[in-house]
């Protein structure tokens, strides 16, 4: 699953160590949302999601290899 959150992130002039003491998270987390290496749980996009008042469509791309 690809996503926006570094570029959304930035357009905002959030830090990932801000971001960190907004969602409660490690920056190793947010690093690895950025870079493709992790995917979030539900519960945490939707955090992501609600505090850019976004949709999670708005920053997670789905890629489905079946189609």
């Amino acid at each position: 699953m690809k996503n926006k959150l570094e570029e959304i992130r930035k357009r905002h002039n959030i830090t990932q160590n801000d971001l960190v003491d907004i969602l409660d998270v490690s920056r190793q987390t947010i690093s690895s949302i950025e870079n493709g290496r992790y995917n979030p749980s539900l519960e945490l996009a939707f955090k992501i999601a609600r505090h850019f008042n976004l949709t999670i469509e708005d920053i997670f791309i789905f890629e489905d290899d079946k189609v």
